[in-house]
């Protein structure tokens, strides 16, 4: 079962259960995944890939969404964006702690050969297409800076 099927059963378990914000946020992903697979070029399909770049973009997109609310007094709203962050979290792999990704990291600099900051395109490159999922790119980009430096 792909990941969309498992959305669109979860929101039907979130129906029976009366859960509003679980609801709400999956017809949202649901919504996203839908004008993925209608997209031109898409042939009607969605891999598991594309999905999880989806919901990776709407965590991001609502946890800056909640840093700003916080920033204007607006706990109510970032509230519920956080909620809704969860929700979405639950579908994605687990993230990498710090020390994996410092160890994975620097794996990929051995093997690509990295000895400086002028490097850090080719680890970047590497890192991120390895990493997809598992971090975010800023936390990666700041741990090449750090390693590299």
């Amino acid at each position: 079962m792909d990941l969309f099927d498992v959305i669109s059963n979860d929101i039907k378990e979130a129906m029976k259960a009366k859960d509003k914000v679980k609801l709400e946020t999956l017809r949202n992903v649901k919504k996203f995944f839908l004008e993925a697979k209608t997209a031109p070029g898409a042939n009607d399909t969605l891999t598991d890939d594309a999905a999880l770049k989806i919901m990776q973009k709407l965590v991001k997109q609502g946890k800056d969404s909640a840093a700003i609310y916080t920033g204007q007094g607006r706990s109510d709203l970032a509230e519920t964006e956080l909620a809704q962050v969860a929700v979405i979290e639950a579908y994605l792999p687990k993230q990498m702690g710090a020390e994996e990704l410092e160890a994975a990291l620097k794996t990929i600099i051995a093997e690509v050969g990295a000895t400086g900051p002028q490097d850090m395109g080719k680890v970047m490159g590497v890192a991120t297409k390895q990493l997809a999922g598992k971090a975010e790119g800023r936390a990666i980009s700041a741990k090449v800076k750090e390693l590299l430096a």
